[in-house]
């Protein structure tokens, strides 16, 4: 089986405002900026790089975001229901080019190709799951083949994840599961290791997250 990724990206003035203390700066230029650009860029690298993907849809209205993940070969459409973002990914979902879909945080700069590829394989034996986050609160990866979406993002999405239905997956996929919303989020990346965007920024990020 073959998936469609569908990776959500916000405008790069309101991602990853807990990231702050640690870019300073304006959140839509500087340090901050290229953060989140690095994120996004090693998440898009990694799932393109993976066998079991035949299509990586990024949904932003980022003109900076776009020009990045198409560089990578991905796809973008716009945000046009602009409502958030489980409605942007109901969106991406609906131009996917499988019918396996997946949603995947666009925040992941440890996640390896091996890793999605395994965290693929046992979706595809249940018709709707997700993968925790490091945490076990979050989602980071929510899978459906043949069935709706139905993403539930957002404060404590893996159990409301859990309470719609779909499988919690098991599996060593420390990559995977370590998306990045505080400073401490991106020394733990660091720890695990990050993509060359992600890791071409850190000389000029304050300790200890370098």
């Amino acid at each position: 089986m073959r998936w469609s990724l569908v990776v959500p990206a916000k405008r790069l003035g309101a991602a990853k405002t807990r990231l702050r203390p640690l870019t300073g700066g304006p959140a839509d230029g500087g340090l901050h900026a290229e953060l989140v650009l690095a994120l996004l860029a090693d998440t898009v690298a990694a799932a393109r790089a993976c066998p079991a993907v035949a299509d990586v849809v990024v949904v932003t209205d980022d003109e900076r975001a776009a020009a990045t993940v198409r560089a990578l070969g991905a796809r973008t459409v716009p945000d046009v229901p602009d409502r958030g973002l489980n409605p942007a990914l109901v969106h991406g979902a609906r131009t996917a080019a499988t019918g396996a879909v997946a949603a995947l945080s666009s925040d992941l700069p440890a996640l390896r190709p091996a890793e999605l590829a395994a965290a693929l394989a046992a979706a595809a034996a249940v018709p709707r799951c997700f993968v925790a986050d490091a945490a076990g609160t979050g989602t980071t990866l929510l899978a459906a083949a043949g069935v709706p979406l139905d993403p539930r993002f957002g404060r404590g999405s893996a159990a409301a994840h859990a309470a719609t239905g779909a499988a919690a997956l098991a599996g060593d996929w420390p990559g995977l599961r370590r998306d990045v919303d505080t400073p401490a989020d991106l020394t733990a990346a660091v720890v695990l290791g990050v993509g060359p965007a992600t890791a071409a920024l850190l000389p000029g990020l304050p300790r200890p997250a370098a």
